[in-house]
């Protein structure tokens, strides 16, 4: 398909609750108005922005959404646009957490329904069970809904089955653990990481302020091109308009296998200390077996190519060795060469059971510690990067944190692998990473791959 161009705005609304929602979408409805009047032909909206996230035990009155459809619709019919908005969607008696596809003419191309449902959202929402882009005037979107975008098989799915281009409204949400700097994972890396991998552009649309006074957003609505560069960004507090052009269509992305034999699985130490090293062994090996001891490292991870017996456990990553999974000193890791950037590549040895990966990078082309810090996140893994060409070796813990890494004289470092903290996969109460990937997988399978649903 022809490289296009087209102009897109995320919606970044102020919070509101499903009490103050006929209030706030007045204000909605004109921010999207303005949107499509200046232009822009794909307009995204956040995830529960009708009537609100946090909806309770109370049933959504079935009015509010059919009004709120037919003031969007009016909107996609007066200048010709398509628009995405997070909802509640009642189907067959089920309330889905949909984002919905309005068209041009002002009718449902189709929605999406949130998978990887998120902390409390399981109470009043029923999960999705289907991953297929949908067809509209701007192309082919593959709809996500805010946590989804934590499972990378989610994302890869939609892409391989002609998604060009990822659109999510989202709820992301933060901690305060730092007011002065509202994180979130998705909106801080992952995403980036999503559109690159993917080879397509991805556009979120975002909250800011606080819900119910309990539930605060990190606003960041984005708009990401396909190599994952960012095109524009909401702040964190306020209501407004993210708007850019993507350019849809450049290429397909690349997808590689990670395919290891599982060694005979000996006792495994549920908690050990890892050093790391750049350094050539063969020369130098006696010197850095002694500072791994040093640091009571329980395994030395090189890349020389050493033979003989040391006093440590050495894992010899020599260079040009073929991914495998293997065990030293009874600490387990894959090793693994480009298959790491890759979507789908690691999940069946996570789900084996594999939670320490050891990635062979290339040459640092300024992803490397992205890449890393998402794909430990997602996995809930820690993950090794050694960088030869680039002189770089790092550790990232099982949240995304870069815990330990050689640089200049510091040749060796180490860190602590702890199998209780990569085990923790429940990353919100009742929220299972392993289970998410899981279910991603179930639900790809029920279509193989090629195979049009009409």
């Amino acid at each position: 398909m022809t490289p296009r161009k087209i102009p897109v705005a995320a919606v970044q609304t102020l919070a509101h609750d499903r009490s103050s929602f006929l209030t706030a979408w007045p204000r909605i409805v004109g921010l999207v108005d303005r949107a499509a009047r200046s232009g822009s032909k794909l307009i995204v909206l956040p995830e529960g922005t009708v009537p609100g996230y946090v909806l309770g035990t109370e049933p959504v009155p079935v009015q509010q959404i059919n009004q709120a459809m037919a003031d969007l619709s009016a909107v996609a019919r007066q200048y010709a646009a398509t628009i995405i908005y997070g909802g509640a969607k009642i189907v067959s008696g089920r309330t889905l957490n949909a984002a919905v596809a309005i068209g041009p003419d002002g009718s449902e191309l189709g929605y999406a329904a949130k998978q990887f449902l998120w902390h409390f959202d399981r109470r009043w929402f029923t999960p999705g069970d289907a991953l297929e882009p949908i067809d509209t005037p701007v192309g082919k979107l593959g709809l996500l809904v805010c946590a989804d975008g934590r499972i990378p098989t989610i994302a890869a799915t939609l892409v391989d089955r002609g998604a060009e281009i990822l659109v999510m409204s989202t709820a992301w949400v933060t901690s305060g653990r730092d007011p002065s700097q509202l994180e979130n994972i998705q909106a801080d890396f992952m995403a980036s990481v999503r559109a690159r991998e993917n080879a397509v552009p991805f556009v979120a649309a975002n909250k800011a302020g606080v819900e119910l006074e309990s539930v605060a957003y990190c606003g960041k609505s984005v708009l990401i091109d396909a190599h994952g560069n960012t095109v524009a960004r909401g702040d964190e507090r306020t209501e407004g308009l993210v708007s850019g052009e993507l350019l849809l269509g450049e290429g397909a992305p690349a997808r590689a296998a990670f395919h290891a034999p599982w060694p005979s699985l000996s006792e495994l130490r549920p908690k050990a200390r890892i050093a790391f090293t750049l350094a050539d062994l063969p020369p130098d090996v006696e010197h850095f077996s002694a500072l791994a001891q040093q640091a009571d490292a329980d395994v030395l991870i090189a890349l020389g190519g050493f033979e003989g017996e040391l006093p440590i456990g050495l894992f010899d990553l020599a260079k040009g060795r073929a991914d495998g999974v293997f065990e030293c000193n009874g600490v387990r890791l894959a090793s693994v060469g480009p298959a790491f950037r890759s979507p789908r590549a690691l999940t069946a040895a996570r789900l084996g059971g594999i939670d320490l990966f050891v990635w062979h990078a290339d040459a640092d082309d300024g992803w490397n510690v992205t890449f890393a810090r998402t794909r430990a996140a997602e996995l809930r893994a820690y993950v090794i990067v050694l960088d030869a060409a680039g002189g770089r070796s790092f550790a990232v813990d099982p949240d995304g944190a870069v815990v330990a890494g050689t640089f200049e004289d510091y040749r060796l470092a180490s860190f602590a692998y702890d199998r209780s903290r990569s085990a923790a996969t429940t990353v919100a109460p009742a929220t299972d990473v392993l289970e998410g990937l899981r279910n991603a997988e179930a639900i790809r399978a029920r279509r193989p791959e090629g195979v049009a649903v009409v």
